[in-house]
């Protein structure tokens, strides 16, 4: 059963939450398919990963870059975009904390010089991002905080084999953010509905074997590529594009936004194939589709706020335009978001860093692009 939160719900106060900071944070380093190819000596080329995702180049954090450096970035990037604004509460949807405990996110507030706010992670993969807009929007609306900092950020590099042909080239390393606020119906970047589901049964689809209490970490994994992560592509296609699409329509139905009225779609950037099917699926006008899969691959838990941060994609979108996010993560997990688009300015900003390890700079997002619908969509 999907949990279905308008800002209208009963039992909490009718309150509409507002983006009004976006920020984003990308390593230094822009890592091509053939170079991708070449450090993990895989049976394939750039033709093959190009018309089967849609992926031409990716970011890598370089050794020493964590995911909390990351979020550090697109946090202050988000606040630097929203003005005086000071959040009192944190969190970070990550699948790549820096450490199995304690969670990211409280030193994520510490080095953002937030102070003693309440700050958590949460896990839930590739949906983590939009779980977390959505929980972060309960807090205000109930009236539990006022003002909230929410931050997708992942190092996927970190728990990806370069051996693995089928996961290596989909993933890169990002973090995005949104601040949020109290405000009205229809102004640019209200909330209007979210729609969230699991399904359990499908949770060996997409993991990382060793490591947790079920296998630990101090015993010998079952295969030398347990300890990295894993996925069933096949399976996940078919999930993913089933899924996203009911939970996106499940979005529009509670908005009582018909298809053709979307003016900005961004799905997860798992596979341009899977972006294609969901929002042909959708009726989703090729012109309103939006994304930077090309240049920046998978980056899981940051792949939408990454997106929302394009200055691109701010350029052909207009502020308070109906606007639809989606995706699908491990979990399995779903969710979708339905929003008017935010007039906030993104910003971008690199990491600090505790290590004395390569800077990394100031992304510039201005190669990423609308894309239209993929002639390898199946």
């Amino acid at each position: 059963m999907n949990s279905r939160m308008p800002d209208s719900s009963s039992g909490l106060r009718h309150t509409t939450v507002v983006v009004t900071g976006i920020g984003a944070c990308l390593p230094r380093r822009v890592v091509d398919n053939d170079t991708v190819i070449a450090r993990g000596a895989l049976r394939t080329d750039d033709t093959w990963i190009r018309d089967r995702t849609g992926i031409a180049r990716r970011r890598h954090a370089e050794p020493g870059t964590s995911t909390g450096d990351l979020a550090v970035g697109a946090g202050r990037a988000a606040l630097a975009s929203a003005g005086d604004l000071r959040p009192d509460m944190l969190l970070l949807a990550t699948t790549t904390p820096d450490h199995p405990c304690p969670a990211t996110a409280p030193a994520v507030a510490h080095r953002l010089g937030l102070g003693t706010i309440p700050s958590f992670d949460l896990a839930a993969v590739c949906s983590g991002f939009l779980y977390a807009l959505a929980t972060a929007a309960a807090f205000i609306r109930s009236g539990a905080c006022t003002t909230a900092l929410v931050i997708g950020a992942d190092a996927y590099t970190t728990i990806v084999a370069p051996t693995d042909r089928a996961t290596a080239p989909i993933f890169g390393d990002g973090a995005g953010a949104v601040l949020l606020r109290p405000g009205i119906p229809d102004e640019p970047g209200a909330l209007s509905t979210t729609d969230l589901g699991a399904d359990g049964s499908g949770s060996d689809l997409i993991t990382v074997p060793h490591g947790g209490s079920r296998h630990p970490q101090h015993l010998p994994p079952s295969a030398p590529e347990d300890r990295h992560f894993q996925m069933q592509g096949r399976a996940v296609y078919a999930h993913a594009v089933r899924r996203m699409t009911q939970s996106a329509g499940s979005a529009l139905r509670q908005a009582g936004w018909a298809p053709d009225t979307v003016r900005a779609f961004v799905g997860h950037q798992a596979n341009q194939r899977i972006l294609d099917s969901v929002a042909d699926r959708l009726g989703i006008a090729s012109a309103h589709r939006f994304g930077n899969i090309r240049d920046l691959g998978n980056t899981a838990a940051a792949s939408i706020p990454l997106v929302l941060a394009d200055p691109a994609v701010h350029q052909a979108v207009a502020p308070g335009a109906r606007s639809l996010l989606t995706a699908f993560g491990g979990g399995l997990t779903w969710a979708s978001v339905a929003l008017h688009w935010p007039s906030a300015v993104p910003h971008t900003e690199a990491p600090p860093t505790d290590l004395d390890t390569t800077p990394l700079c100031t992304p510039d997002l201005s190669r990423s692009h609308p894309w239209t619908a993929s002639t390898t969509a199946s």
